[in-house]
């Protein structure tokens, strides 16, 4: 996936790939990362869980407005162990 959203940046598209496994992130180095240490397959969450899933995608499109190229950014969330809120509007 990094490999690609590099070359979908080249094009002039900024991008953010979501990973579970950072090792890997740090050899692909996509243009940009959101690095959630989760069970492989649940990049966005756990199954139904709704609120979880739209905090993910807004730390992932919050961090492709403010993220440098090349960085790893990662919010430190606990599988299962966290209490999300939606962030205003997304109600």
């Amino acid at each position: 996936m990094g490999l690609i959203a590099r070359i979908v940046e080249h094009a002039g598209i900024s991008t953010i790939c979501i990973v579970s496994l950072k090792p890997i992130a740090e050899q692909i180095r996509p243009p940009r990362t959101l690095h959630l240490a989760w069970p492989f397959g649940h990049p966005l969450g756990e199954p139904g869980n709704r609120v979880q899933q739209l905090a993910v995608l807004h730390a992932a499109l919050q961090a492709l407005a403010t993220a440098q190229p090349g960085q790893i950014l990662e919010p430190g969330w606990r599988w299962r162990r966290e209490q999300y809120t939606l962030p205003e509007g997304w109600g």
